[in-house]
């Protein structure tokens, strides 16, 4: 079969520039939420999962092992656990045992009077965050996470850490923690707190939390229970530790492999990336719907154009072709400055979700993705326009006056 050349195609697409830019404009939004759609959901599961250690092993109360907000253990199992368990990891005689109680509270930056030196609680951003409840040794059970610039909080001083993402969030930086600069402060619920540093956790859900003493957040939330102990363990198995949770009933425990925890978790919201992804795909078909009512007017005003190379001994399936690589050639005028321009807008941009906040990355994947979506825009967008243009039997197209 003989083909059309493909400059022929290039060099129509500039005959109309308004058909030009709908076109490429509806491709370049496709683009663009597909690039968004897509990184959002890598950058969920990606971000879930990584939050979960090998080797770690976690003690929930029964009952709550689908979601460790609602766990509640007694405070006095981590001492217990110590004497109970051998082959817990361990450098320098400190244990990696951390007990930890997770707490959604609401969170934001507060301004400081300057004439009374005291913190004014700021209305203007309020946000639910994971406020976590810690010891020192919760660096050394949560590898992903390390003290960027700051110190740990001192306990019964009102003070806390927040990672790096939380930080930007509030217009908090490692400036912030030079000598001559004041501390910020933050309201935890009605309560002010020194931030006294700022956490690197980059991908996992650590990154937009709030970490403060344990013993502050449970007086802060009048409770005498913690949510979770995480364990390191080095000789010992996720097996023994079900072990002790099953012999000590009056604890009411079960011991989840911390990997296995989040693993489910990514897919308990398996549903919500489904739906970020469908909301994408109807924005795309809205968007290839207009792009074939632009299609369907420019080929069908080239009727006698089209008429003439099938006299000139063009087959209907070259003229097809020809008008097809015309289509995918207009979407890419869009696509490839979309695809810059969510490379610089999306990249590195965090999101947050269910109180955490993950950072996008436009990578090689999405970008794949996108540029098969553009493809798939510029071949089922075209084909119903030039199959319905072949359809009029060619003498009755060369006496057509449209032009």
């Amino acid at each position: 079969m003989k083909l059309l050349p493909l400059h022929y195609a290039a060099r129509n697409i500039g005959r109309s520039p308004l058909r030009l830019a709908l076109t490429a404009g509806g491709s370049a939004v496709v683009v663009f939420i597909v690039v968004a759609a897509m990184a959002s959901i890598r950058a969920m599961d990606r971000g879930i999962r990584a939050s979960g250690t090998p080797g770690n092993v976690m003690l929930v109360g029964a009952g709550s092992e689908e979601s460790v907000e609602r766990s509640e253990i007694s405070a006095a199992i981590p001492s217990v656990l110590a004497a109970s368990i051998r082959g817990i990891k361990s450098l320098g005689g400190a244990e990696f045992v951390s007990p930890e109680l997770h707490v959604a509270l609401p969170l934001r930056r507060a301004l400081v009077s300057v004439a009374i030196n005291t913190p004014v609680d700021n209305t203007n951003a309020r946000d639910l965050v994971m406020v976590r409840g810690v010891q020192p040794a919760a660096f050394m059970v949560h590898p992903q996470a390390r003290l960027a610039v700051g110190r740990f909080p001192d306990n019964a001083a009102s003070e806390a850490l927040v990672a790096r993402s939380l930080a930007e969030r509030l217009q908090i930086s490692n400036a912030d923690f030079s000598a001559a600069a004041t501390l910020p402060i933050i309201m935890i619920d009605q309560t002010a707190f020194t931030v006294t540093g700022i956490i690197d956790a980059p991908g996992v859900a650590i990154d937009g939390e709030c970490w403060i003493p344990l013993a502050d957040l449970l007086v802060l939330t009048k409770r005498q229970t913690i949510s979770i102990v995480v364990v390191s363990l080095d000789a010992a198995d996720v097996g023994d530790l079900e072990m002790f949770a099953a012999q000590r009933p009056d604890l009411e425990l079960s011991a989840l492999d911390e990997p296995a925890y989040y693993a489910a978790l990514s897919r308990f919201f398996r549903p919500v990336q489904i739906l970020i992804l469908i909301s994408a795909l109807i924005v795309a078909l809205g968007a290839m719907l207009g792009g074939l009512n632009a299609l369907d007017a420019a080929f069908a005003s080239r009727s006698r154009e089209i008429a003439m190379l099938q006299v000139l001994g063009f087959s209907r399936g070259a003229v097809v072709i020809n008008l097809i690589q015309e289509s995918i050639i207009t979407v890419a005028t869009g696509a490839i400055p979309a695809l810059l321009v969510a490379a610089v807008l999306l990249d590195g941009l965090g999101v947050r979700f269910s109180m955490g906040i993950f950072s996008l990355s436009v990578d090689a994947t999405c970008v794949a993705g996108a540029l098969i979506a553009a493809v798939l825009l510029g071949i089922f967008g075209s084909l119903p326009p030039a199959l319905r243009c072949l359809r009029a039997d060619i003498p009755t197209a060369l006496k057509s006056d449209l032009t």
